[in-house]
């Protein structure tokens, strides 16, 4: 999980200071999202599923399916 919301992230040539703004988080905590210090709280998994135009289960590694169904 940690990988990957790094990963998309990354892919959208974010950094962690920019997407914790988004998220109204300190880049410090973000970071440990991706490194995986933290558990990250259901609230911002959805935000981050969201922002991403990806589903909670891809984040979760659950499916490799990037679509949502909406």
């Amino acid at each position: 999980m940690y990988i990957r919301i790094r990963n998309l992230r990354e892919d959208a040539d974010m950094t962690q200071t920019q997407i914790a703004k988004i998220l109204n988080c300190s880049q410090r905590v973000y970071s440990n999202y991706e490194r995986g210090d933290l558990d990250i709280p259901t609230e911002i998994l959805i935000k981050l599923a969201d922002f991403h135009c990806v589903s909670v289960d891809y984040i979760l590694n659950r499916t490799d399916k990037k679509e949502t169904n909406k």
